[in-house]
């Protein structure tokens, strides 16, 4: 891959060195505001950071190289009425394929996944 969309790659992995990740929800622990909801992988965000809503980035992290983006997460929330980008840290394709299911498991939710290139 070259042009412009394969920047966006090693951009993103520049982004993830520059800041501290926090684990909030570590693996197994409830969501929040739906307690019946367990987090499948641990997710946090990255501290010093910025995202839409005002909060740090958030992140996903995966059993591989946590300083490594495999890919993302573009999430809409209609109960929220906000939408985010979340970075997948060293996911596995069967861990980038949960956390989609995550993200579109309810009625008021949807994720597209877009996965890192092979080589990129």
């Amino acid at each position: 891959m070259t042009g412009p969309d394969a920047r966006f790659w090693p951009f993103a992995d520049g982004f993830v060195a520059g800041a501290r990740l926090v684990i909030d929800r570590p693996k197994g622990s409830a969501h929040p505001r739906f307690p019946q909801i367990a987090y499948p992988l641990d997710y946090g965000y990255l501290d010093g950071t910025r995202a839409i809503d005002g909060d740090g980035v958030d992140v996903w992290c995966g059993s591989g190289d946590r300083a490594r983006v495999t890919g993302v997460i573009a999430s809409l929330d209609l109960t929220k009425r906000d939408g985010e980008l979340k970075l997948l840290l060293g996911c596995t394709p069967d861990e980038m394929e949960t956390i989609r299911a995550f993200h579109n498991q309810a009625d008021w939710v949807a994720g597209a996944l877009v996965v890192r290139p092979e080589g990129v």
